[in-house]
């Protein structure tokens, strides 16, 4: 018998680790940086595991809202220093592109706080605002307003669409998770196809 259990003891593994435990330790991170790279789907899907209470609601709220500010200020102050290199410009060719320039031109802080609510320029507006003339000294205080409020709105959606899944799902952490990674994967294919789309019309 101890023969038997010595290949599992030399893996490493500890059978005793839940998807909870994972959660726990990695939960958090991922609304993070999920809703810094992705967005919405991310901070919806750490509402809907807050609603398990697989993690805490007001943790994912402030997890998404600093991930969206953190990834926004990167890209932003990216594209400031960066302006005149050839990512930017290729950048600059798509049409969601020439459609924020427009749009900070007009109205500066008002596009700044609602760009990320907005579909199709959530990803692209911060390398814009960076490339244009807006000061550092307004988008950063306005970006963590914005994020603040975006982060509450969205892990809330998440939360309150957890009510529904509870209807229907059992009462698993590990189903909810493999429901809540495939609708993030497929929010995330979806978007890229829209935009690709509306890229190659532009063009």
């Amino acid at each position: 018998m101890a023969a038997a259990r010595a290949p599992l003891r030399q893996t490493g593994v500890d059978p005793s680790v839940t998807v909870n435990d994972l959660l726990a330790h990695y939960g958090l991170f991922a609304v993070f940086a999920g809703s810094g790279i992705e967005g919405e789907p991310f901070a919806l899907a750490g509402g809907i595991l807050a609603h398990r209470a697989a993690l805490p609601l007001w943790q994912v709220m402030i997890a998404a809202s600093l991930g969206s500010c953190t990834v926004d200020q990167f890209w932003f102050f990216l594209a400031r220093y960066f302006r005149d290199d050839r990512w930017v410009a290729r950048l600059s060719r798509r049409p969601a592109f020439a459609d924020a320039i427009d749009l900070i031109e007009r109205r500066p802080t008002m596009f700044i706080l609602l760009f990320r609510f907005a579909y199709g320029l959530r990803a692209i507006a911060p390398v814009a605002i960076g490339s244009s003339q807006v000061s550092a000294w307004r988008f950063v205080p306005l970006t963590i307003v914005a994020s603040a409020i975006w982060g509450p709105i969205f892990v809330t959606i998440g939360y309150m669409f957890g009510t529904t899944l509870e209807r229907y799902l059992p009462h698993s952490t590990a189903t909810i998770i493999f429901v809540v990674m495939a609708f993030a994967l497929i929010s995330i294919l979806c978007t890229r196809a829209a935009l690709r789309r509306r890229s190659l019309r532009g063009s």
